[in-house]
């Protein structure tokens, strides 16, 4: 087969030369503009099937593996919207197809992390600790970014929406968390001055704690301002399914324009775990995947010109199997696809070392092997992005791997 190169938190309800290959530079700072990189993180828990999100219907092997999921090739009914001739995208993110065309959308194949769990657990907190193998990481890799970031800390430079506060920004940074939906930006019962006030007094005898209130009480007041209201009134890990995410998506992108602080935010969605009846461009996995598609474009759409100084990452904790399996679905796999949205993305490409789907080159027969480290990309960003110095980016991402690729996701 012929190889395709393809170029401590709260909740609220130039240096060196790296060892996986990157050029040297000394990152610079942004001096009063410290927080004008921002950097979306979503995390789609449960393990969803890059083979059909961007789908290699040049393959000859993609369509024998999958009789019945399958997509068909573009221009055929219910066909993949075609990428670049070899690869296309999932019709139900037609949403996005528009982004690729304007070279703002790209995506890396057969990328992941290199251990090979097939637990989703697991897996999901080596994607999010950034050290795949080692289960004693304390932190999470967005938490040692936001530690590394030049500038002043604030309660809401970083912030998570969902339930608790995710794996990702576990860690010395503080980090505030808040709820999915409209309730998250609401007047909760601490609004209350004579509550408020009680919980003070009850506070005052420990710092550490009145600091940590405080700062909570801080956050939910910047997000309460900077809320849409007041401009327009297991294998999930406890992450929402996507039907609510293009009105999360607008309210993130409401936060950030109103809310200069905010420079990283984290997302998760569930329901990508499709043991039985996945559909092709047509059910499970595809009523699925339009939400988070109208969720991505309306992010997008809503962040406006703030859209040129933001990176969006889509990840998922592994893929799925090369081969359907009897139930009309696919299994725990290990290779995956990453996305990578963005003002100065150098997209419209599909990047990395794709080696195909005939049986000597899937990993363990079974699975898209990995070529790519997620960690690689994610250095990338940070680095190209963030503008993360080389020593600081040792920090965030320990252990990096000591290969090299030729992918370069950002325009000069």
């Amino acid at each position: 087969m012929k190889r395709r190169n393809f170029l401590h938190s709260l909740s609220l309800g130039s240096g060196l030369l790296l060892p996986f290959g990157r050029n040297i530079w000394a990152a610079t700072t942004a001096g009063n503009n410290e927080n004008q990189k921002k950097l979306i993180v979503i995390m789609l828990r449960g393990a969803i099937d890059g083979l059909n999100v961007v789908a290699p219907f040049g393959d000859p092997n993609y369509a024998s593996l999958r009789p019945t999921i399958a997509l068909g090739r573009p221009g055929q009914e219910n066909g993949a919207l075609n990428l670049d001739g070899y690869f296309g995208l999932h019709p139900a993110l037609a949403d996005l197809h528009g982004l690729w065309q304007e070279k703002k959308l790209a995506f890396i194949h057969a990328c992941g992390s290199p251990d090979s769990t097939r637990s989703h657990f697991d897996a999901q907190d080596y994607m999010e600790s950034a050290t795949p193998g080692k289960k004693g990481t304390s932190d999470g890799w967005m938490n040692r970014v936001l530690s590394e970031l030049p500038g002043v800390s604030t309660p809401t430079r970083a912030i998570s929406i969902g339930a608790v506060m995710p794996r990702i920004l576990a860690g010395n940074a503080v980090a505030t968390n808040i709820a999915s939906g409209a309730a998250g930006t609401k007047a909760n019962v601490l609004d209350k001055p004579q509550v408020g006030n009680a919980f003070e007094k009850l506070y005052q005898g420990n710092p550490k704690y009145a600091k940590a209130y405080e700062d909570a009480r801080e956050a939910h007041q910047e997000m309460m301002g900077a809320s849409m209201e007041n401009e327009q009134q297991a294998a999930n890990g406890g992450a929402p399914l996507p039907a609510g995410f293009p009105d999360d998506t607008n309210r993130v992108a409401s936060l950030m324009r109103n809310d200069p602080k905010i420079q990283m935010v984290f997302m998760a969605l569930g329901g990508w775990d499709t043991h039985a009846n996945q559909g092709s461009a047509k059910g499970q996995l595809a009523n699925r995947l339009a939400p988070l598609g109208q969720g991505l474009a309306n992010l997008v759409k809503r962040l406006d010109t703030l859209f040129d100084d933001t990176t969006i990452v889509v990840m998922s904790e592994f893929g799925r199997t090369a081969k359907q399996n009897g139930n009309g679905g696919t299994d725990h796999g290990h290779g995956n696809v990453m996305w990578v949205l963005g003002g100065k993305v150098a997209g419209g490409k599909v990047y990395g070392d794709w080696r195909g789907l005939s049986t000597n080159q899937l990993y363990e027969g079974r699975d898209v092997a990995i070529t790519t480290d997620f960690r690689t990309v994610l250095a990338q960003v940070c680095e190209k992005h963030l503008r993360l110095s080389d020593l600081r980016l040792q920090i965030a991402f320990p252990d990096m791997p000591k290969t090299q690729n030729n992918i370069n996701l950002f325009v000069a």
